[in-house]
């Protein structure tokens, strides 16, 4: 633990401001000394295994292997066992240095690339880093030479995710567990099941939104409709987080947030405080664990890590008792099957007298009037320190954040402060951090992209935080500055960026049949169907399967898109002027000839009308906020801002009208937009 006011210099082995300057990383390399010079990576690298350590880390090299062919386009790059020759990449898990622990490597860069840890999760640590430094040189092929020991303050980085109130798809979750690696994020916590709140349902629970994410056998009907995980699915996401060094936390939340269980079995539900809470009776016992069990049983367990989360949070506190009672069987009970809890606690909050185990059980600390960070401790639990104040985004619902606001964190906070509370630093109760999204306000419009939007630049510095936390180097402009040249991870773009010599990404004046594309980047078409270039030098799209295919899938925040258009008379409804996997930009289904765009289900348009064989100058410009429309050079509507009224109650919720523009089809395979368009330009602005 940290004592005040007393500085200690360790010597350090070697000299210090020699040769090569400590590169940029995310988190940042705890300790560096450079040589001179560069490692420059082979036209066909090779992946050297130390033969005593291939089983353990064989997995996170082939991953290394893929993101690795991913980020520089090599293609031929073997992975074999044995011993290093002048340019390979060898790992090995037979470091001498204890002092590393599970997560720590030393990497060794010169002529090769010599990786030591004693786990694979160090190992597969230090692929981050290299990966990393490539990213950022211009070639991806040189790194410069020096050693690195490298190693986390704390033990859990995390992230929990909403999935009960907003479904993501499980190309999401993949794609998160990838992002999180890149980072050295560890910990990835899946809220699986809540509700929304009953007041903006009409007060009827019947229609309140709720869901379980998961399919259970036991209960069909408990799995939501509109969106849900396959245990296979899921059994596959913690196989592939395995590979990639993070843990799949899933969380089963009750006995409050429990809507979803009570509308499957109507008798567990409390008819004193409202159908979200379960009645801590038989029929819930029943029922709870009836549903852990499905996942925890058997020697093919659909929750295959070593911790399960229970939920336990914001019940009665009239129910103090058989709450704690609750709690405490729903440990004993996971526990039974070999797993480790983790639960939200709330005893603070429903305090009494009824015993709840706590040797072997970890909390998140999120609100000290729930759980007391320091009598919790007191009691003997770990904790994951995850303080609402600093750490929860609930996307544009107008309370805790919509944005974090990343710059304090990264100049004051650290996983050693739980809301008002600061512990001493390295605390051997205080596992680690976690940050988390909330989706609340069901319904709202609220995208993936939207979220990702959010949580990206959070990632970024509360990695920082939970791997260095604050230390001596720490220096936030210079940090957000050098963090803006580090991505998702390798082949990942759910922000949409895109390269370009300037701020146009793409240009076509459709003046030959080839498409070229006049913005300098050479993305000219790579596909068309069912289109004529005109006499007149414009593109015609004749309806149905009629489309033109770029390079580009979409553009993310912010951006404008330019072009004429001269929309023929006899379009059918929701024409599809643009399209991507995620998207589409159409004359309105509705009100025909009304722009409109559609994604996720939600589907939104402008109130103007394209007139009918005369070419028209369309703008669409999108950031964060919203999506507006300028027509022939003057703004017409922005869709920002709107708002949603509720009978009965004060209470509004935001509309989000965002789009990431579609780019992948100009028109579409089934119902393309029928005329001509011109001048299409894509602006990505920065």
């Amino acid at each position: 633990m940290d004592v005040p006011n007393i500085t200690v210099t360790v010597p350090g082995k070697y000299a210090t401001n020699t040769g090569n300057p400590r590169p940029f990383v995310i988190p940042a390399l705890r300790e560096w000394c450079g040589g001179k010079g560069s490692y420059t990576l082979p036209a066909t690298p090779a992946l050297v295994i130390d033969p005593r350590d291939t089983a353990a880390l064989l997995p996170g090299v082939t991953v290394f292997k893929e993101d690795l062919q991913l980020l520089t386009g090599i293609q031929h790059i073997s992975i074999r066992t044995g011993q290093p020759r002048k340019g390979d990449i060898f790992f090995s898990l037979q470091s001498t240095d204890p002092q590393l622990g599970k997560e720590g490597y030393q990497l060794e860069i010169a002529g090769d690339i010599r990786i030591q840890a004693t786990h694979a999760q160090g190992a597969f640590w230090a692929t981050r880093t290299l990966l990393q430094i490539l990213e950022q040189d211009g070639q991806h092929r040189h790194i410069p030479q020096g050693i690195t020991r490298d190693y986390p303050k704390y033990a859990v980085r995390g992230f929990v995710l909403d999935v009960g109130r907003k479904f993501f798809s499980m190309a999401f979750l993949r794609h998160y567990v990838k992002f999180m690696a890149y980072y050295k994020m560890n910990d990835f916590h899946i809220h699986l099941n809540d509700n929304a709140f009953e007041k903006f349902f009409g007060n009827n629970w019947d229609s309140t939104y709720s869901s379980f994410r998961l399919e259970n056998n036991t209960f069909p009907n408990l799995t939501a409709k509109d969106g849900s995980y396959s245990k296979k699915a899921f059994i596959a996401l913690q196989d592939l987080a395995d590979s990639c060094a993070v843990k799949i936390i899933p969380e089963i939340d009750v006995p409050a947030h429990s809507l979803a269980f009570t509308k499957a079995v109507p008798q567990t539900a409390s008819l004193l405080y409202g159908r979200d809470h379960l009645n801590l009776d038989s029929a819930s016992y029943d029922m709870i664990d009836k549903v852990f069990r499905e996942y925890l049983q058997g020697p093919e367990a659909v929750f295959k890590g070593d911790e399960i989360h229970i939920g336990t949070d914001e019940y009665s506190k009239k129910e103090a008792e058989k709450f704690r009672a609750f709690t405490d069987h729903y440990i004993r009970y996971v526990e039974s099957f070999g797993k480790k809890v983790r639960m939200w606690g709330s005893l603070t909050h429903a305090q009494g007298t009824t015993p709840v185990k706590s040797a072997g059980v970890t909390m998140n600390a999120w609100y000290n009037g729930y759980a007391d960070p320091a009598d919790m401790m007191r009691q003997g639990y770990d904790l994951i320190s995850t303080p609402d104040g600093w750490l929860y985004i609930v996307p544009a619902a107008g309370y805790y954040h919509d944005y974090l606001n990343i710059a304090k964190i990264y100049q004051q906070w650290e996983p050693n402060m739980i809301g008002e509370a600061v512990f001493p630093m390295g605390h051997p109760q205080i596992k680690g951090g976690s940050f988390a999204v909330w989706n609340d306000h069901a319904g709202n419009g609220i995208t993936e992209k939207d979220v990702h939007d959010r949580v990206f630049p959070a990632m970024q510095v509360l990695a920082e935080k939970m791997w260095n936390g604050h230390t001596t180097q720490s220096d936030y402009q210079q940090f957000a500055t050098n963090s803006r040249s580090i991505g998702e991870g390798p082949g990942l773009n759910m922000r949409a960026k895109i390269t370009s010599k300037d701020t146009v990404a793409l240009h076509y004046d459709f003046s030959n049949n080839q498409i070229s594309d006049i913005s300098g980047n050479s993305r000219a078409a790579l596909e068309q169907h069912r289109v004529v270039i005109s006499q007149k030098q414009t593109l015609v799209l004749q309806g149905g399967n009629s489309y033109v295919k770029t390079p580009l899938t979409e553009v993310g925040y912010p951006y404008s898109i330019e072009f004429d258009i001269k929309p023929d008379a006899d379009n059918r409804p929701g024409a599809v002027i643009f399209s991507s996997p995620n998207a589409v930009v159409t004359l309105l289904q509705q009100e025909t000839g009304k722009l409109g765009f559609s994604r996720e289900g939600y589907h939104y348009h402008f109130n103007y009308t394209l007139p009918v064989g005369t070419w028209t100058h369309v703008k669409l410009t999108g950031n964060n906020k919203g999506t507006s429309l300028f027509i022939n050079g003057q703004l017409t509507e922005k869709l920002e801002g709107a708002m949603r009224s509720f009978p009965n109650i004060k209470d509004k919720n935001a509309i989000i009208q965002t789009l990431v523009f579609p780019l992948q089809m100009i028109g579409d395979t089934v119902n393309a937009f029928k005329g001509e368009i011109d001048n299409l330009k894509v602006i990505q602005t920065r």
